[in-house]
């Protein structure tokens, strides 16, 4: 193996490329687990757990029982009008030679990528067009199963591009209730029980076998296989430890891959697993690993291990937005450093899922925090090209080698694919996904409230049908209106999320307010059609201490930033879209006092709702210019711990915007005195 200081994702993919055709072991296939056909699951009560699996809080809802509306479904509209919806037609890494329908092109993990997203994309704004282009990948995948139980492109037989194709089949099935899922899904399932023990997980998938756990587990409750649950344990037994590195987690700095190297004096294959710890992804999808297990387990350990992993990482690498840096491993907590967009969308998923199995309302507040910060920020407006890194103190988006510990100089361009192409075709899952986990089922047969967007939300409800709709312009504006629509009168739970900053939240049923309590807020009541709940939420600008004491701004669930005049040029064209460097027009440098005054402006939400050139809400206060705080290289020098203001400049009025909109910006300020 490479060590670290080479082993990137590039030199992986041509060491793929050097091996060939899958392996020559074969393997009678064992007879697939019944498997009758069945009818679409949207609209229909999720699936618990059941023993000897353990019971959890919440349940996903099946893929396609909550619909978006409002900003989210104009957002989720923007992404199939741009690079979402028209990237097979000009990449050909997606296009008709891929090794996903059948063709000799890409055979590794980008066409499940892209249909990971473009899967929930298409159902939830009911595309024909959209459906067609995941049909052929979809169509040939099931159709042209391996003679042995495997299954996918013969040009490899790595586990990893088949675990997120996998997760692409759970969605569709949901989608669509297609009898050929689950027969193809048993007979790949005890092929690889089978052959894993003398060809285990390596490389990724040993990073990574948390994302097949989940879809072990969904094919165990749908048809109680027993081998699926050995199939489970011996991927534990394979993968790799992530709770236990976090429990001595030594990552406590920017990781240096050749000052590692030196100091450690291992070995290359130590070095190589070593780089795939602090890979930025590779912990973005850890972070499910421990909470997925625990429903095999049954150990709160496991359930609540999390908790730790998140504080480790904010302690050492935590930024404003909500993420932690890894670009492309993890480098610490400087707001200039970046963090990859597949972290940024896989760290979603993980949450949502954790969300789910642990009940801790505190994940639902992170998971919209990045949803709404860190997600849109690392696309145009229009989201026709994207950042393979993003920068909260972002001042230049340039060719430059630096502040990145292993990428390259086109890492925080807008384009195609800047610096590699995973998050081009990955990053589609992060809209959708956040959308499908807005409401979740409670193991007492309710409902619940997780994230807070317009939608529709058609389920079964203790034998009855039941449409919420829940309607506002959250989190650009603090009121949300719920009302449901069963079809006929019910009693049940209903479940709100309450974020830790509201302080003051008001719940009123029916005009009549209601006790709030933290964490989650319970409604038992018997519903009736027409019946109305209101959440207003208080929302106070509070100022957060960061990187050398810098400060932030938050209000709500969106963080604030000091938006930097856009100077776009074309760098290259890329078929039908452009690959752009942004330069500044404006100056940056600023500190503020930490007791400065705010003022809070609201506006119109726009039609594309985080675009920068229309803010829906404004943060106004004063700061003065920090002449000693510069720019290297085109990122922002580390924030200051010491800012000295200029004398000869009079205090500037500075107006901050959502985070999510300002594609150059200052988010984590000098403070001053």
């Amino acid at each position: 193996m490479p060590p670290l200081s080479s082993m990137s994702r590039r030199s992986f993919l041509q060491r793929m490329a050097m091996a060939g055709v899958a392996s020559t072991l074969t393997f009678r296939p064992l007879r697939a687990a019944a498997a009758p056909a069945t009818k679409a699951t949207a609209g229909q009560a999720p699936l618990f757990p059941q023993a000897p699996l353990t019971q959890q809080p919440f349940a996903l809802l099946p893929v396609g029982s909550i619909k978006a509306s409002g900003w989210l479904l104009r957002q989720l509209q923007v992404q199939a009008d741009g690079l979402g919806g028209h990237l097979d037609e000009f990449w050909p890494i997606v296009g008709p030679d891929s090794g996903w329908s059948g063709g000799k092109g890409e055979s590794w993990e980008d066409g499940p990528y892209f249909l990971d997203g473009l899967v929930p994309l298409a159902w939830q704004l009911d595309s024909p067009r959209l459906k067609a282009k995941a049909m052929r990948f979809i169509d040939w995948t099931l159709d042209h199963p391996w003679e042995n139980g495997m299954f996918g492109p013969r040009g490899n037989d790595d586990w990893w591009p088949r675990m997120v194709m996998l997760k692409v089949l759970t969605q569709y099935h949901e989608l669509t209730g297609d009898a050929r899922v689950m027969p193809l899904m048993t007979r790949y399932f005890h092929y690889q029980l089978q052959a894993m023990p003398a060809r285990p997980l390596r490389d990724w998938g040993r990073m990574r076998w948390q994302d097949e756990l989940l879809s072990v587990l969904w094919l165990y409750q749908r048809t109680n296989d027993a081998k699926l649950l050995e199939l489970a344990h011996l991927l534990k037994q394979q993968g790799y430890d992530w709770q236990d590195m976090f429990a001595h987690f030594p990552f406590t700095q920017k990781t240096d891959a050749e000052a590692l190297r030196k100091q450690a004096g291992a070995s290359d294959a130590f070095m190589q697993d070593l780089g795939l710890q602090v890979h930025g992804v590779n912990v973005a999808q850890s972070l499910k690993a421990s909470p997925a297990w625990s429903v095999v387990s049954g150990g709160a350990a496991h359930r609540d291990a999390i908790h730790h992993q998140l504080q480790m990482l904010d302690t050492y690498h935590g930024l404003p937005n909500g993420m932690f840096s890894a670009d492309e491993h993890l480098a610490g907590r400087s707001p200039s450093q970046g963090t990859e967009l597949c972290t940024v969308v896989e760290t979603m998923f993980s949450l949502e899922v954790a969300l789910a199995i642990t009940g801790d309302a505190g994940l639902g507040d992170r998971l919209e925090r990045i949803a709404f910060n860190a997600l849109p920020a690392a696309l145009t407006d229009d989201m026709w090209a994207h950042q393979y890194n993003q920068q909260p103190n972002q001042v230049e988006c340039s060719l430059h080698r630096e502040p990145w510990t292993t990428d390259g100089p086109e890492s925080n361009l807008f384009g195609l694919e800047p610096n590699f192409r995973c998050c081009t075709a990955n990053f589609h899952q992060g809209w959708p996904k956040f959308a499908s986990s807005l409401w979740m089922a409670t193991a007492d047969q309710g409902l619940a409230a997780m994230s807070y967007a317009p939608c529709t939300v058609t389920s079964v409800v203790r034998g009855v049908r039941v449409v919420v709709e829940q309607v506002g312009d959250y989190p650009f504006r603090q009121v949300v209106s719920i009302t449901l629509r069963p079809q006929q009168a019910v009693a049940f739970p209903l479940r709100l999320r309450i974020p830790a900053w509201s302080q003051g939240t008001r719940i009123a049923v029916n005009g009549r307010p209601v006790e709030t309590t933290s964490g989650f807020t319970t409604i038992e009541r018997t519903w009736a059609p027409g019946d109305k709940v209101e959440l207003t939420f208080a929302a106070e600008v509070k100022v957060e201490h960061g990187y050398n004491g810098a400060l932030s701004f938050s209000r709500g669930a969106l963080v604030y930033a000091l938006p930097i005049k856009e100077n776009w040029v074309i760098w290259r064209k890329r078929g039908l879209t452009n690959d752009w460097q942004v330069y500044p027009g404006s100056r940056w440098n600023i500190g503020i006092k930490p007791d400065a005054k705010v003022a809070v402006n609201e506006h119109p939400v726009a039609e594309r709702p985080f675009a920068g050139a229309a803010p829906a809400v404004q943060l106004t206060m004063q700061g003065r210019y920090v002449p000693s705080w510069k720019a290297s290289d085109g990122s922002a020098d580390a924030v200051p711990a010491k800012a000295e203001p200029s004398e000869d400049e009079e205090v500037q009025t500075i107006t901050l915007a959502p985070y999510g909109g300002a594609k150059l910006r200052v988010v984590a300020f000098p403070a001053l005195g």
